[in-house]
């Protein structure tokens, strides 16, 4: 694991190729073992490295690295998982003098062999790239299939003196000579919408993430004119539909397969030349990771928990019974109330541009855990996406069912009253008999879809409101235009029939990217831990999607499949108990030990002078949350991300 940067000019300027060492140097969390750079001047190209050994720890593996004819030079974020496979393919067709072990190597010389689409196509693994083509001068970006390695790219200047700089960050971005590009108040008011900024834009214009599965290329002569040409080497919708078209019915067949396949990823993600251990919650998904990698090792594995002191928030006891009866070599680290809350400043500079999902601070803890005993860490990650684990996969289609029967005008008419409902109207009807369950997750719900519960039409509306926290309507960003995502875009529907499986679909699309997998990313290269994701190996991903929705979700739970893999391994009375998330009381620490530092990033005269939010909006929605009469917890943390983001930025580019 790495961080990579870099720069292609429209014109040959020397002292914006020397921007190459402070971008470079922008990343050393993400590869403290080593660095360095390649710049051709009269080509106008700057490329830039740092080092997180993993496989082949010699020099033989640093980068960047050029391939054995000098056409190509490379730099390389991520594992090719089957890189031995790919090299075995190329020797049959030829001897190849290799210099080292890496999968870098590996890369570049297929590149030279196949090109970068093919190659793609026959790997597997995670990855940002950036390849260099001397004799073309040509740069050529990648990234992985599911975008689980991160990559930025953007425009800075204008006419001949434009410059393509991209990394593994924005923090490089803002280290090139001459970056002073404006915050994009559109993606501003998608952020506080989602609490991610979505793929393609980013917080600043004029700067995009790379779309999962795609390929860019530019010439110096197209960065001008901002004219790079792209090509998606994969897409998740034709995983999809080729799997609803190719579906196993037999129940004991598709476990076989499912397992078979889930093992042998994970199989290929225990390879490494530096310890690996796992996370492990106690929950379905990353206790099946666990078992499966327990199974494949003649010795304990380390895996990894981290405790809170908080009520009705630690799920630490869960793992550590998983744990005894896999027999692992367990870790738990207990964490006060107060050392949690600690993280809280520096998730700006860890994230590096405003998220907004507080589930952030106990992953930094845990990847902060997990990094004294090891320097990889498989997860659990994509099983509720792929294996149809959220609640609102449960929850959304039964409720559009009813929601269907009312007319429109009805439903316009009691959605603000439920919203409006305050948190102790709530809390006495949890405590009716017979209630209690079912109005707890509700009441979440209801605040969310209030306003918007007369104009929906359709599954898809109510999908789209469940995963906003903020609606067109009120959204109080100043001068912001509406700017379409993915989740926007329905043309898969008629492909895609059922309404939990489209759920999914645009689940894997957008909040798998651009949340769950930033959250980790961002949380472990902070402290130069890799973390790998057995299940997003695509070819887990294929499989998953020929499995029917009645092996997912199944008698009002998901991951129907999963747990009968996890069966096989662990007792089941270890691991059922209602999904909880990775979660800690953020609204409550508001209302208390937050309360200072949330009241001086919301004051009205800081929000007036920089501009960016409605501070009357703002304000009354921080006047209910501190009362207590409303929860406005979600979006009030949107807003602080951002207001603290803002700030910190501001101070990094003042320093």
């Amino acid at each position: 694991m790495c961080g990579i940067a870099g720069v292609l000019l429209a014109a040959p300027r020397f002292e914006a190729l020397g921007s190459i060492q402070r971008m470079t140097a922008a990343l050393h969390h993400r590869g403290p073992d080593a660095g360095a750079t390649f710049v051709d001047e009269a080509a106008g190209i700057a490329l830039g490295h740092r080092r997180l050994a993993i496989i082949e720890l010699s020099e033989r593996g640093a980068q960047p690295m050029h391939s054995a004819d000098g056409r190509y030079v490379i730099v390389f974020n991520g594992e090719i998982y089957n890189h031995l496979d790919l090299r075995h393919e190329l020797e049959t067709r030829g001897a190849i003098a290799w210099r080292g072990t890496s999968d870098t190597e590996t890369l570049i010389e297929c590149f030279a062999a196949w090109g970068v689409a093919a190659t793609l196509k026959k790997s597997v693994g995670m990855f940002a790239l950036a390849l260099w083509d001397r004799r073309d001068r040509r740069l050529t970006l990648a990234r992985d299939r599911f975008g689980e390695k991160p990559l930025y790219y953007g425009f800075v200047g204008q006419g001949q003196a434009t410059a393509l700089a991209f990394g593994s960050e924005l923090k490089a971005l803002r280290a090139f000579a001459g970056f002073e590009n404006a915050i994009d108040r559109d993606s501003l008011a998608l952020f506080l919408r989602y609490s991610y900024v979505p793929t393609p834009w980013s917080i600043y214009r004029d700067v995009f993430k790379l779309e999962p599965g795609a390929i860019l290329e530019f010439a110096s002569s197209e960065v001008a004119q901002r004219t790079g040409n792209v090509e998606k080497y994969w897409r998740y919708e034709d995983v999809v539909a080729a799997g609803l078209a190719n579906q196993i019915h037999d129940e004991s067949l598709a476990l076989n397969q499912l397992e078979h396949v889930l093992s042998e990823a994970v199989g290929l993600q225990l390879v490494a030349d530096v310890p690996v251990g796992a996370f492990l919650s106690g929950g379905i998904d990353s206790s099946t990771i666990a078992a499966l990698m327990q199974a494949r090792s003649s010795r304990p594995i380390k895996t990894f928990t981290v405790g809170f002191d908080e009520a009705g928030f630690d799920e630490a006891p869960h793992a550590r019974e998983v744990a005894r009866h896999l027999g692992t070599d367990h870790s738990e680290i207990r964490v006060t109330p107060e050392e949690a809350r600690a993280v809280i400043p520096n998730l700006p500079a860890m994230y590096d541009e405003p998220f907004g999902d507080s589930s952030q601070i106990p992953t930094s803890i845990v990847c902060a855990a997990a990094r004294r005993e090891a320097t990889v860490a498989l997860s659990g990650d994509a099983g509720d996406e792929l294996l149809g684990g959220y609640n609102r996969y449960v929850i959304g289609p039964r409720l559009w069912r009813g929601l269907s029967k009312a007319p429109a005008a009805w439903r316009g008419i009691i959605g603000p009253g439920l919203g409006a409902i305050p948190d102790g109207g709530w809390a006495a009807m949890a405590r009716l008999p017979g209630l209690g369950k079912a109005v707890a997750p509700f009441r979440d719900k209801a605040y969310k879809l209030g306003a918007d519960l007369g104009a929906m039409n359709s599954a898809d509306d109510l999908y789209r409101a469940l995963v906003a926290e903020w609606s067109d309507a009120d959204a109080p960003v100043l001068h912001a235009q509406r700017r379409a995502t993915r989740l926007d875009d329905l043309s898969f529907a008629s492909m895609v029939a059922e309404p939990t499986q489209r759920m999914m679909l645009l689940d894997g699309l957008t909040y798998l990217p651009d949340d769950i997998l930033v959250k980790v990313d961002r949380a472990a290269m902070a402290v130069s831990l890799e973390t790998r994701v057995p299940l997003l190996d695509h070819r887990v991903a294929e499989l998953a999607w020929r499995l029917p929705l009645s092996m997912k979700v199944r008698d009002g739970k998901g991951k129907w499949a999963l747990r009968q893999i996890l069966y096989r391994h662990v007792p089941r009375e270890l691991v059922e108990r209602p999904k909880a998330g990775f979660a800690i009381p953020v609204g409550r620490w508001l209302r208390g030990p937050l309360r200072d530092w949330a009241d001086d990033l919301l004051s009205q005269d800081r929000l007036k002078s920089k501009n960016y939010l409605d501070a009357n909006v703002v304000g009354k929605l921080w006047s209910e949350h501190r009362a207590g009469t409303r929860d406005w917890t979600a979006r009030l943390w949107n807003v602080l991300m951002f207001q603290s983001w803002l700030e910190s930025s501001e101070h990094r580019r003042l320093h």
